[in-house]
């Protein structure tokens, strides 16, 4: 998360600096006055930008230059160096830039911040829908509103959504967040003033009775809302237990932000835990309980935790990085039932836990689909342009299933990144401006300090290469299918990862 920064590192860069000194695609951090800057070359032009990633304020000085952009190391967000537009989610807001004098005697000086100007699509204005609702409040919903409004959309824009709350941070609810590392402050994605100077209007705890495509309109209770573009943005709900005693209330599931609270409070009183299920979302969990201070205890299935996303070898190394911060791995096992704080397993063993939580994976909420009669196919099915069967009603996140350029097959993943990236391309698509969805899949997971950085997409591959230590934690793995780099895992080698998402993306010709 966001940490204080120094007012000043490096060179005054207000006295001015060598171009020479400035390798291409290269970076220096200075200041002007007690303002950090970062200078970035990019062939025979300097752009002086802030240092600090949006996002989480990733370090932009180890990210990495591609042409005339700089994508953070951390959680790959991109920005434009010339406007300091942010290009590629999960930024949003974009990034500070400063005007550069270029002197006579070869001196690059920085000068005076500039004004932030927000970018303006070249559509035609008249053509543009007047009236666009977004149902889903999540990650591709919100990134699909403030795209419009950044875009200079001016019509009227509705989102709607089951959620209570604002949008938020999801990926924070199960790390830093749910570990209480994080304040409260870190979770909103906006607060309340920026929809009202937006004018996104929220109607936040309402459930969609009906999904009308013939009449064009969302039917909630006692209301009609029309439209003239669509987004489908409802995700993923978490998948409920079903064994007896599933329903007490210290038993918990992890989708909202709700749920994130409900948990911080029960583990407040709590010794131990049972988390069911290693997915990636339970041993966040299962991490940030035990920053918690608590016993924590992992029941599942499989033999490793996450080898069938990962492969066997980082599923070792995660197995051990848990159990090295004393977590106790009940696998190859299942709960059958929880009577009171007790949880009997298949094995026939009993756990005593003061908190339960299940996080054994998702669904996509498709039930507005179904009846809209939305062509499906494990999801909703989207062209390239995130658009549906029916036209003026598009897709994005959890639940869009879309042609995927890179591997040639209909993909559907759950990702953060990748629900962010196709709401604004989404937004983008609403405008008439037919930008196909071709962006390189990726997600991030933390577990302890330890950072699990992975792009691209694998269901399957013939062959894993290694290069670096996995239990030295400082590697790259890339899973390969008929001599082919199909995705690339990475822990601490941070700008090889970037470096992999830009092989991926000109693989694409």
């Amino acid at each position: 998360m966001a940490q204080d920064k120094p007012n000043s590192s490096g060179p005054d860069l207000s006295r001015g600096v060598s171009f020479g000194d400035l390798p291409d695609q290269g970076t220096l951090l200075g200041h002007v006055g007690d303002q950090e800057v970062l200078l970035v070359r990019a062939g025979e032009e300097v752009f002086a930008v802030s240092p600090h990633c949006t996002h989480y304020q990733g370090p932009l000085a180890e990210g990495l230059v591609v042409g005339s952009t700089v994508r953070c190391p951390w959680h790959h967000a991109c920005f434009d160096l010339r406007s300091g537009e942010a290009l590629h989610a999960p930024a949003i807001d974009p990034i500070a830039c400063w005007d550069i004098e270029e002197r006579s005697d070869g001196m690059i000086s920085v000068r005076a911040k500039r004004q932030v100007t927000k970018s303006k699509h070249p559509g035609n204005a008249q053509s543009e829908p007047e009236r666009i609702v977004i149902l889903g409040s999540g990650a591709a919903g919100f990134a699909a509103a403030e795209m419009l409004r950044r875009q200079g959309y001016q019509g009227s824009l509705v989102m709607v959504s089951c959620d209570k709350s604002l949008p938020y941070d999801r990926p924070n609810l199960s790390k830093d967040y749910l570990a209480g590392t994080a304040p409260f402050e870190y979770v909103p994605l906006k607060d309340e003033r920026f929809y009202t100077k937006n004018s996104i209007e929220t109607r936040l705890g309402r459930a969609v009775d009906e999904l009308d495509v013939e009449a064009s309109q969302v039917v909630l209770a006692g209301e009609a809302i029309p439209y003239d573009r669509l987004l489908l943005a409802t995700g993923a709900e978490p998948v409920r237990l079903t064994i007896s005693g599933a329903d007490q209330p210290h038993v918990h599931t992890l989708r909202s932000l709700a749920d994130s609270q409900s948990i911080i409070v029960g583990a407040k009183s709590a010794r131990r835990a049972l988390v069911i299920g290693a997915s990636f979302i339970g041993l966040e969990v299962a991490a940030a309980l035990r920053k918690r201070e608590l016993e924590v205890h992992v029941v599942a299935p499989d033999k490793l935790p996450m080898k069938r996303i990962l492969g066997a070898e980082m599923g070792n190394f995660i197995r051990s990085l848990h159990e090295q911060h004393g977590v106790v791995f009940h696998l190859e096992n299942k709960a059958i039932a929880i009577d009171g704080k007790t949880v009997r397993l298949e094995s026939g063993e009993t756990i005593e836990a003061d908190i339960v939580v299940a996080g054994i994976g998702v669904r996509p909420r498709l039930g507005l689909a179904e009846q809209a009669g939305l062509r499906l196919d494990r999801g909703v099915v989207v062209d390239q342009y995130l658009e549906t069967s029916v036209p003026g009603v598009y897709a994005a996140g959890d639940i869009a299933r879309w042609p995927d350029a890179h591997s040639g097959e209909n993909i559907r993943v759950e990702h953060w990144v990748v629900a962010e990236r196709q709401g604004q391309t989404a937004a983008l698509n609403m405008l008439g401006l037919r930008r196909p969805f071709a962006d390189v899949p990726f997600f991030w997971s933390q577990h302890y300090d330890v950072p699990i950085n992975y792009v691209g997409h694998a269901e399957s591959w013939d062959e894993l290469a290694i290069d670096g230590d996995i239990m030295g934690k400082d590697c790259v793995i890339r899973y390969m299918r008929k001599g082919r780099v199909m995705a690339v895992a990475s822990i601490f080698r941070d700008l090889e990862s970037l470096k992999a998402e830009v092989m991926l993306e000109r693989a694409l010709g």
